[in-house]
Order: structure tokens, then sequence, then C-alpha cells
């Protein structure tokens, strides 16, 4: 009976050391936002119109696997910061804003993709119910975020303008 227990913890000690080693390995790192390719767009700065589209195009990559991205646009009337880049822009005077535009959406990304190019078109509108929307300062801020869950995010300071 002893020899018995003694082979069958030994099997046991073997299957859970053996079995260890045969896990997945953990994805530890970050996904990266790529802003420096020629065609990039919008960067900081950039201008944008209201009732015109615009093509999204930035590169994303991941060492694994790329899960989805999302971008939020927003007024930044009152000159907060979350800008990452390190471009100042030339900005209006603080006011407080009566109708201002806000775009939050969210878009996947193939799968298996560890390098993805975005071509996304976006349009923006001229106005709401309450009139047009105000021109002025606003923030483009995209998040990636990787099939495991770890996200990375970009804020560049935009303006938007109504065409003259």
């Amino acid at each position: 009976m002893k020899v018995f227990k003694l082979i069958a913890f030994s099997f046991l000690l073997f299957a859970a050391t053996s079995s260890c080693n045969d896990e997945e390995e953990i994805d530890k790192q970050k996904p990266e936002i790529d802003l420096t390719l020629g065609n990039t767009f919008p960067r900081n700065c950039s201008t944008l119109y209201f009732g015109e589209s615009f093509t999204l195009t930035m590169l994303f990559s991941d060492n694994v696997e790329l899960g989805s991205y999302s971008i939020d646009i927003h007024h930044n009337f009152d000159h907060h910061s979350h800008s990452t880049e390190v471009t100042e822009c030339d900005v209006d005077p603080v006011k407080s804003p009566v109708n201002p535009f806000t775009l939050i959406e969210d878009f996947s990304i193939p799968v298996k993709k560890q390098e993805f190019q975005t071509q996304q078109e976006i349009t923006i509108p001229i106005g709401n119910s309450q009139g047009l929307y105000e021109e002025g300062d606003y923030h483009f801020f995209i998040s990636l975020t990787d099939k495991e869950g770890w996200s990375t995010q970009k804020g560049l300071s935009i303006k938007l303008l109504h065409r003259k």
C-alpha cells in the first residue's frame, strides 16, 4: 500500500510540475499607436470642419493581438489637458460651452491582427436640434485596447470650425 501511495504521489507531483510548463505566456505589453506615418490623420493641431468627413488614418500594433479602438471628440473650451503630444497648439480664449460637439465611437479590429492601419471615414455633423455646433478647441482622444485588455491612449488637440 505504501508503494502504491508513493507511486500515486510521484505521478501527481510529475503531472503538476509538467503542466506548469505548458501554460501560455501572459501578454504584459501595451499596444502602440503610431502617429509618425506620413499619412496619419488627424495630427496634433489639425483642423477639422463641421459638415465634412475625414479619414481616420493611424497605425496600431501589438506584440500578440489587437482588440479594438475608440475615439472621443469633446470640447476643450476650458483648456483642460490630457494631451500626450508635446507640440503646443494655438488656442482660443477660454469660454463656456453652449452647444459643443461630442462624439464617442468604438471600432473593432479584425481578429488575429498584430498590426492594423485604420482607414475609418468619420463625418462631423454641422449641428443638432439646438443649432450649429460651436467652433473652437477640441480634443481628439484615441484609445487602443489589445485582446488581453491592455490599453494605451493618445490625446490630440484639434480645432473644429465651420467652413466659411
